[in-house]
């Protein structure tokens, strides 16, 4: 029996991680859901969250945004919109792009127009929520 599984996180704008692993746990939309090696197939949506990753007896946390996740036995496939290393959020940056996004909700903007700023918020949110339940001390 195997005892590490793939990951590959993808996002629209590059593969961002993929890594063999020895666990994975998604944000889905029914909570979490704990991946080992030999999974049973499964096809699931996940939502804005974090992920975590157990690579080598280290854990490893990812800010990632809606998407989905294909599982099978020996690998897991996780498209999303935003995937981003909780080492390489910039709190400062994040804060600031949730304060804009808070500003321009206010604004009258088209139905286009509050979705773009409402996943924005949601994005900034994420790794703020992220970054700062592992911030390095």
């Amino acid at each position: 029996m195997a005892n590490t599984l793939k990951l590959e996180i993808v996002t629209p704008e590059a593969k961002t991680y993929s890594e063999d692993v020895e666990m994975v746990t998604l944000p889905g939309t029914e909570g979490e859901l704990g991946i080992y090696p030999m999974h049973v197939p499964l096809m699931t949506q996940i939502v804005a969250g974090e992920l975590c990753v157990l690579k080598d007896g280290q854990q490893h946390f990812f800010a990632v945004g809606e998407g989905f996740a294909e599982i099978t036995g020996g690998r897991v496939a996780v498209l999303t919109d935003m995937a981003v290393n909780s080492d390489d959020i910039d709190e400062a940056k994040a804060e600031e792009a949730r304060k804009r996004a808070e500003a321009r909700q206010q604004e009258k903007l088209s139905e286009e127009e509050m979705a773009t700023v409402t996943a924005s918020l949601v994005h900034s949110l994420t790794q703020l929520e992220v970054k700062r339940r592992h911030r390095k001390s």
